[in-house]
């Protein structure tokens, strides 16, 4: 019985996925910013859905530089959304691997999870809205395996 619970529910998470919206990520939208080791500062601005994507402009600092800049795109396709994202370094020189391309894994109420497409530097990334409405958690699991929590607040 268990197995065939499990298997419902598979393929209504694949139904709900495919036909996700940019829309459904609306709770992304805002300005989020939080520390990152002893001197770090990570800051993500998100814009409202429209036209079928949602982007983010990243700034890392340390100290008083900028250190790292990254453009997040989530855009709508057929099987439900896509994420590409690029990182620079100072002086706008790109990060070793170049642009990645994610797939949506899978999507509920506040949270959506990508996993790679392209072989990229990271195997998943997961954004959610965990019960504090200000908290905006992104975890990430590199493509050796190693997890990661980043925990922002909304400004």
């Amino acid at each position: 019985m268990r197995l065939v619970a499990g298997i419902g529910f598979l393929l209504f998470a694949s139904c709900v996925a495919a036909g996700a919206t940019v829309q459904d990520l609306q709770w992304m939208s805002g300005t989020w910013t939080g520390t990152l080791g002893d001197t770090g500062k990570l800051q993500e601005n998100w814009t409202v859905p429209e036209a079928g994507s949602i982007q983010s402009l990243v700034r890392m600092t340390a100290g008083d530089a900028t250190i790292m800049v990254e453009l997040i795109v989530v855009e709508e396709i057929d099987e439900g959304l896509q994420l590409h994202i690029q990182q620079w370094d100072k002086g706008y020189v790109p990060r070793a691997g170049g642009a990645q391309r994610m797939t949506m894994e899978s999507i509920g109420d506040h949270y959506v999870k990508f996993k790679d497409a392209s072989g990229g530097g990271i195997k998943t990334l997961q954004y959610s809205r965990p019960g504090n409405a200000r908290a905006f958690v992104i975890d990430i699991v590199t493509a050796m395996g190693q997890p990661m929590k980043i925990e922002l607040q909304g400004d």
